[in-house]
């Protein structure tokens, strides 16, 4: 595999091996030791998956506060998508900060996003499915998420508002100057 640090070092792009031939490919996806090896030691206890119609919708931006956090290994199994982060750790140089990927089945790309990380994503094409490990359970009463499109934040979708899809959720889910970071 083939770990890379993008501008905030905490996030990473994380790239299995591909063996190609004729008959297609084969990759590892994950591989416990490899990965804790490589890129950050993580025990993931959970897997799930996303599927979106329409191009341009729209999956975040979200958190799970502690102590229920959860560390995302996000990838695409068909399709393409934007994945974005936003640092909302308390006292991190980068604080505020948003980094963003394409992820696509095609580059087999995978980011790995930290706790205290806001994270969505944005669908660039139609029947887009998407999977992701994490390292900690589900939590109603911990799931929290942030406006998308907060325009303090100042990130570069490459949709407008009236072009997404979203969920009711993602609709009223508070801006980015209203919330008060758990991290």
């Amino acid at each position: 595999m083939h770990v890379e640090s993008l501008s905030i070092p905490d996030v990473k792009i994380i790239t299995p091996r591909k063996f190609e031939d004729s008959r297609g490919y084969f990759t590892e996806t994950y591989n416990q030791k490899n990965f804790n090896a490589n890129a950050v030691p993580l025990d993931f206890v959970q897997d799930n998956e996303s599927f979106s119609v329409h191009k341009y919708t729209v999956r975040g931006l979200h958190y799970q506060a502690p102590p229920f956090a959860q560390d995302k290994l996000v990838r695409v199994l068909k399709g393409r998508i934007l994945d974005v982060v936003v640092d909302v750790r308390k006292g991190s140089p980068t604080f505020g900060q948003w980094i963003s990927a394409e992820l696509s089945a095609e580059n087999a790309k995978q980011l790995l996003c930290p706790i205290g990380f806001l994270h969505g994503f944005m669908t660039l094409e139609d029947n887009t499915l998407v999977s992701y490990k994490v390292t900690n359970f589900y939590d109603g009463d911990s799931d929290g998420s942030v406006f998308w499109a907060s325009p303090e934040l100042g990130i570069d979708w490459p949709a407008s508002i009236e072009q997404a899809h979203l969920s009711d959720k993602d609709i009223a889910a508070p801006k980015y100057s209203d919330f008060q970071s758990p991290f």
